[in-house]
This record gives structure tokens, C-alpha cells and sequence, in this order.
């Protein structure tokens, strides 16, 4: 695996310790502003995976998958990291704290609405994804060395794609309750 794969996986964790250690901090030892301002570095660990991708690519790399998921952490991490924290948040509240109940699946219209808003959320990482992409291929200067970045993009199109036929399945066919065994 290559230096930028590890930098990925370096990436993911120190996002989630950092999520967690901000929620400690914040309820456990009720610092809220010091808890704050953990998760406001958040976005720094984003930054520094955008560095050193271009900087491996600048040094003569060939692009490789793991640059192109790079662009798409980022795009992801951007796009849904707010709401990633408000999971993590009300998580840790319910299942640490004891505090405040465990949210309800949703189902029918509900559903469908709450999936929309996660559709458009997709829709924004595939744009800023998309964009750091075009970015890197023109920086690299297309070619072979950027072959996987295109083919990145080409993949997540198409997810992107099925991701907006199932959210459209759900308003015609919405959700239903699931039906419990145990009455």
C-alpha cells in the first residue's frame, strides 16, 4: 500500500479521535469551548491530506487510486462532517451519558425526505470531490499518470447516479415500518 493510502487511513482515525476526544472533553470534563475547539480541527485534518496529496503527485507520482480517494475523503469528510459529528454527538450523549433517547428509524414520507437530504449532501461531496479531482489531473497534466483518477470519477458518477434512483425509488415506493415480531 502506498504512502498516500496510509495517509487516508491516518486521516479517517485522527478524525474520529478527534471526535471523540472533543466530546470528552466537552461532557465528560465540561469544557465545552475546549471541546469546540477539537472539533473545529476537524477540517485542519482534511487540509493536510489535500497537502500531501498534491505534494506526492507534484514530486513526480503517477496518480494512483489512492489519490482519487483521497479527493472523494475530502469531498465526503466536507460534505457530511458537520452531520458526522451531530451523529457522534447525540451517540455519545445516549450511549455514555445516558442522556436523551435513541433516535427513531424513520419510515414512509419521513424517510424519503431524510434520504433526500442525504442525497443532496452526496451531491456536494461528489462536487467538491469532483472539483479537487479536475484539479489534481490538470496540476499533473492528464495522461497516463492521472488514468486512475478518471476512472475514480467515472466510478463515483455512476454511484452517484444509483444513489439518486434509490432516493427517487423511496418516494414511490416509501418505507415501511418494519413489523415487529415481539408485540
Amino acid at each position: 500500500m502506498d504512502t498516500i493510502a496510509w495517509l487516508i487511513i491516518a486521516c479517517e482515525a485522527a478524525f474520529w479521535v478527534v471526535i471523540g476526544v472533543g466530546l470528552t472533553i466537552r461532557y465528560v470534563f465540561q469544557k465545552e469551548k475546549a471541546g469546540l475547539l477539537f472539533l473545529a480541527l476537524t477540517p485542519i485534518i482534511d487540509l493536510l491530506l489535500l497537502i500531501f496529496t498534491v505534494t506526492d503527485l507534484q514530486r513526480g507520482a503517477s496518480a494512483s487510486m489512492a489519490h482519487g480517494i483521497a479527493a472523494v475523503y475530502i469531498g465526503v469528510s466536507i460534505a457530511y462532517g458537520k452531520s458526522m459529528i451531530r451523529w457522534a454527538d447525540e451517540t455519545f450523549r445516549h450511549y455514555v451519558l445516558k442522556e436523551g433517547s435513541k433516535p427513531v428509524s424513520k419510515t414512509g414520507f419521513a424517510f424519503a425526505k431524510q434520504d433526500l437530504k442525504n442525497t443532496i449532501r452526496h451531491v456536494f461531496a461528489y462536487g467538491i470531490g469532483a472539483g479537487l479531482l479536475y484539479g489534481i489531473i490538470l496540476l499533473v497534466g492528464g495522461g497516463e499518470r492521472t488514468e486512475a483518477l478518471w476512472q475514480i470519477l467515472c466510478i463515483w458518477t455512476l454511484v452517484l447516479g444509483i444513489d439518486l434512483l434509490i432516493t427517487a425509488s423511496y418516494f414511490i415506493w416509501p418505507k415501511q415500518r418494519k413489523k415487529n415480531a415481539l408485540k
